[in-house]
């Protein structure tokens, strides 16, 4: 059921986007501008593109909604099921713990920068 609907909503496309794609693109396929009025005439067949372009689009929007609904059916189960394993263990060697008196990778800890004012462009104003 769900591969036919696809197919079908397919074709709906390809119809959809070729019909699109016959209307004049200066407003014609609006009905915009007139020629006498009957089916073999500009206007007559702008009105046709019109009306098919309508009629396209709302069996695409109507397809569409079916698919999902039809895909929901499908995939979804009555019992949840769940994949998060919640008997972990603590890590003994966290290497995200903070350091206590070491340095990175076993190194000595770097001693801290003195604050003293010996900033060369400290006096320098104008």
């Amino acid at each position: 059921m769900f591969f036919f609907l696809t197919v079908v909503q397919a074709i709906v496309a390809a119809a959809l986007v070729g019909v699109i794609l016959m209307q004049r693109s200066e407003g014609g396929g609006l009905g915009i501008g007139g020629s006498p009025s009957g089916m073999m005439s500009a206007r007559g067949a702008a009105d046709f593109l019109t009306k098919t372009t309508k009629i396209l689009a709302i069996l695409f929007v109507v397809l569409s909604i079916v698919l999902a609904a039809v895909a929901v059916e499908t995939s979804s189960t009555s019992t949840i099921e769940s994949t998060i394993d919640r008997n972990v263990t603590p890590v003994q060697n966290d290497p995200l713990a903070p350091l206590a008196g070491d340095g990175l990778d076993g190194d000595p800890p770097v001693s801290p920068v003195p604050e003293t004012n010996d900033d060369p462009l400290s006096g320098a104003t104008r």
